[in-house]
């Protein structure tokens, strides 16, 4: 079942939380047809603290779940709270995985999604930080981190054993952290996790702002004994010719102050050359390679030449997955970004996140 994930909405209560459904996640059924619509769930942490101490609110919110057609396979623990602040930037990787409040939240979500989650669901899945933003960190940092995953794997097998369906953790690597690239995670993560509980989230528009090489980069994954437990759908800014000055002028409507929007450039020799921010990259990169934008643009509405999207990535992507045989990964639309996109871009969100549905249906899902 494909879903989109709920962190598009920025209510954190959860009396919030089911008004935003009903403005939009019952349209979007409605706008599909569908009996049943997928939602990867978002939970700022005071909201899941409060669920997983309560049974019986757990309980509720299932049954409003399912009253509105609402399945969850799939939560996204990657931003702790304040995720629509009117800046966020490098607080979004706030508490990293060195703060027991990163463990508590984590496993306060696997407490709710093993109540929450659909009855035709074979596991449950759940997207967390690659670690922390990269710098400070060290090697103390490593075995800290490594530590709080042995305890998340330790809930994990006991959840396992009480619930009968296992709940997966997902590391999702993303440019400028510490584990940068899926290369970066599958380093860090063979060895130290146990690969049946804790596995990888690979967004593919961070993917494509690596330029890593979908097939090749599944491949590597699958040789490693670890899994991919999720993939989130989404796509990137491409500027064939960032030198172009109407290629400038286009990426400047995407410059917006409250996320951060790493970019990464593809040099003649191959060396990739980063940059933290937009506004940083225009100002630092020779632009003499075509780019690469941390900007998560809506599937099925790619922006006007002489700018692109990277939707080739997720379908590829998937087909490498697919390759593999057996199940799917759980497959989330997140397309976080609508309410900053260039005005001329925007559309009413409910229509907005059906087309971008319908059209991961018909191209991506075989």
């Amino acid at each position: 079942m494909l879903s989109y994930c709920t962190n598009v909405h920025p209510a954190e209560d959860l009396e919030g939380i089911l008004r935003q459904l009903d403005t939009y996640a019952v349209p979007v059924a409605e706008h599909l047809g569908a009996d049943r619509l997928g939602i990867g769930l978002w939970l700022a942490a005071g909201v899941a603290s409060g669920l997983a101490t309560d049974r019986s609110a757990r309980k509720r919110l299932a049954a409003e779940l399912s009253a509105r057609g609402l399945a969850v396979r799939t939560m996204n623990a990657f931003p702790y709270g304040g995720f629509h602040d009117d800046v966020v930037k490098h607080s979004v990787y706030l508490p990293t995985w060195t703060d027991p409040r990163r463990l508590r939240y984590t496993l306060d979500c696997v407490t709710v999604l093993a109540d929450l989650l659909d009855p035709e669901a074979s596991y449950g899945s759940i997207s967390t930080l690659p670690l922390a933003w990269r710098t400070p960190w060290s090697t103390s940092h490593d075995v800290r981190s490594a530590i709080a995953f042995d305890e998340v794997a330790r809930v994990l097998r006991t959840s396992l054993a009480r619930n009968e369906r296992p709940i997966r953790i997902a590391v999702e690597p993303e440019p400028g952290c510490v584990l940068d690239t899926v290369a970066d995670a599958v380093r860090w993560l063979s060895g130290r996790v146990d690969p049946e509980h804790i596995g990888l989230c690979l967004d593919t528009c961070h993917l494509a702002v690596s330029f890593a090489d979908p097939a090749a980069t599944v491949k590597t994954i699958a040789e490693s004994g670890l899994k991919v437990v999720k993939v989130q759908a989404s796509a990137a800014l491409h500027v064939e010719n960032p030198a172009d000055p109407a290629a400038m002028a286009a990426l400047a409507e995407f410059s917006e102050p409250r996320y951060l929007h790493q970019v990464r450039e593809l040099s003649a020799s191959g060396a990739v050359l980063a940059a933290d921010d937009l506004p940083a990259a225009m100002d630092e990169l020779p632009a003499t390679g075509p780019w690469r934008v941390h900007f998560h643009v809506p599937l099925h509405a790619r922006p006007s030449a002489p700018l692109s999207s990277t939707t080739s990535v997720l379908t590829e992507t998937i087909g490498a997955l697919g390759a593999l045989g057996g199940e799917l990964p759980h497959v989330e639309v997140e397309t976080y970004t609508w309410n900053v996109l260039p005005p001329a871009q925007r559309q009413d969100l409910a229509s907005g996140i059906a087309e971008e549905l319908n059209w991961a249906r018909a191209e991506v899902l075989p």
